[in-house]
């Protein structure tokens, strides 16, 4: 069991909170609980060769913006959507390029991810890969909660139509 799902949201929020007070020992908690959820975050939009370099900038930059709140968002949602905004500076559209790596799950999910239009692909990974409620992906993604609804709703459509489509290639 992953230390995201063994640790509750408020208490990586409160790590948070003491981390921007220099507790080093906080952010090292603060990472260890979120950083495979970043790391898969980063290897579905961005592939999984440049996972660990982005995995590492979004840290960096969570870093660099502790001082800033977080509003009303957990501090797990506010390092995704830090996440968010690093991947999509290296990597404006997707596409199949560094997708080796010897994770072949990601890979192939990746293969028909990429299919899809950028918010769609990070609207349908913060709620059904990551397990974030609408609420918090709408928060990551910085748009409403009914956006978040109708672009996971469409990504859907589109992977069956993907599936169907490879399924009838043979």
């Amino acid at each position: 069991m992953s230390a995201t799902v063994t640790s509750s949201l408020d208490e990586v929020t409160r790590w948070a909170l003491r981390a921007r007070t220099g507790d080093a020992g906080a952010w090292e908690r603060l990472v260890r609980a979120t950083q495979r959820d970043v790391w898969r975050f980063v290897a579905h939009l961005a592939g999984v060769g440049p996972a660990g370099e982005l995995t590492q900038r979004a840290y960096a930059r969570a870093v660099a913006e502790s001082g800033r709140p977080c509003g009303q968002s957990s501090a797990r949602t506010w390092l995704l959507a830090i996440t968010r905004r690093v991947v999509r500076e290296h990597r404006p559209s997707p596409s199949g390029v560094d997708r080796l790596g010897g994770f072949p799950e990601v890979e192939r999910l990746n293969a028909l991810l990429d299919g899809l239009a950028t918010d769609r692909r990070e609207a349908l990974v913060l709620t059904q890969v990551l397990g974030l409620s609408y609420v918090d992906a709408a928060e990551a993604l910085e748009c409403p909660v009914g956006t978040v609804r109708a672009l996971v709703a469409r990504a859907r459509e589109d992977l069956v139509r993907a599936v169907d489509q490879r399924a009838e290639a043979g």
